[in-house]
């Protein structure tokens, strides 16, 4: 029986990938941006699918109350990762949050501008003296401000609302004539679903560098946790396996949470599929100082820090 069981063992830790001898697992904490969505599918299948276990790790994924506070709830030492924006990452290093970026989770833009396509704003010109919704105050004025300006228009001529959570929402109502911070992977859905179609103004062809839309950030001063190294090489195991397996992926995904299990989760899932970073740790250098140049020259930032200084790549 022994034999039996330590044969059983081995076959355990061999069952995944660069799976790690067995360790008391290391807990982990993961403040996501939003709520659960499909932009998080790497880490909800790393932990269902077990590859964070095979790295020695107890992770425990946080949705936000807050979808500005997880930065500085990492900052302050309350939580190990947030799940944040590069842009955000820029101004937030301006603002002296001792934050840096060891990875990342979507590697294009997702955001938009975004109105209903029957409506009467046909250009980013058209926003003048209108209603522009928002979720995250900073990163988002900033795309904003960017693609306003290359159309001619100051920020100052529109009127910009917090409306949290709700975006879609208060498109939809007429509560906001646009909305800024809308996924073109999973906003433009639900308002298709809903009977609207969506007219998007992309960043990237508004004066906008590209950027990653979604990075892990750790507190600058924490860069060696050896957690960290194993936290993204489970994310890109997992990564690799959705991507090769997407619909047992999504089987996996919407047996989270019963209101994952939809049509508009189903699509934004295999929409966001090509946009995850298939090698997690992977640093353009080129891109983050190419976006924080762009920031300065709008006077967004002050100074270009060192790149090492908040943004790395594990070795």
């Amino acid at each position: 029986m022994k034999r039996i069981l330590a044969a059983l063992a081995v076959a355990t830790a061999l069952a995944l990938p660069g799976a790690a001898p067995a360790v008391a697992a290391d807990k982990l904490s993961v403040v996501l941006d939003w709520f659960v969505n499909p932009d998080h599918a790497p880490l909800i299948v790393a932990r269902d699918k077990g590859f964070f276990a095979a790295q020695g790790l107890d992770v425990e994924i946080i949705p936000p109350a807050d979808p500005a506070a997880p930065p500085r709830l990492v900052a302050a030492g309350q939580a190990d990762v947030a799940v944040s924006y590069q842009p955000d990452l820029h101004l937030s290093v301006k603002e002296g949050l001792p934050l840096a970026r060891f990875g990342t989770l979507v590697e294009t833009p997702l955001n938009t501008v975004m109105v209903l396509e029957d409506g009467p704003v046909k250009s980013l010109k058209d926003l003048k003296g209108r209603k522009i919704g928002f979720s995250v105050s900073g990163f988002e004025d900033a795309i904003l401000t960017a693609m306003l300006k290359s159309e001619g228009v100051d920020i100052k001529d529109v009127t910009l609302i917090n409306v949290n959570f709700a975006l879609s929402a208060a498109l939809l109502s007429g509560q906001v004539d646009a909305i800024v911070g809308g996924y073109r992977n999973f906003e433009a859905t639900e308002l298709e679903l809903q009977g609207k179609r969506a007219r998007t103004f992309f960043p990237e062809e508004h004066g906008v560098p590209p950027y990653d839309e979604l990075i892990y950030l750790a507190k600058a001063d924490k860069l060696g946790d050896p957690r960290l190294k194993r936290f993204l090489t489970a994310v890109e195991q997992a990564t690799l396996w959705l991507t090769n397996h997407p619909q047992e992926a999504w089987a996996l995904f919407r047996k989270t949470d019963a209101k994952l299990d939809d049509e508009l989760n189903k699509r934004a899932f295999f929409d966001t599929l090509p946009r995850f970073a298939k090698r997690p740790a992977a640093l353009d250098a080129g891109r983050y100082e190419r976006f924080a140049a762009f920031l300065k020259e709008r006077g967004l930032i002050v100074d270009i820090p060192l790149l090492e200084t908040y943004a790395v790549a594990p070795k």
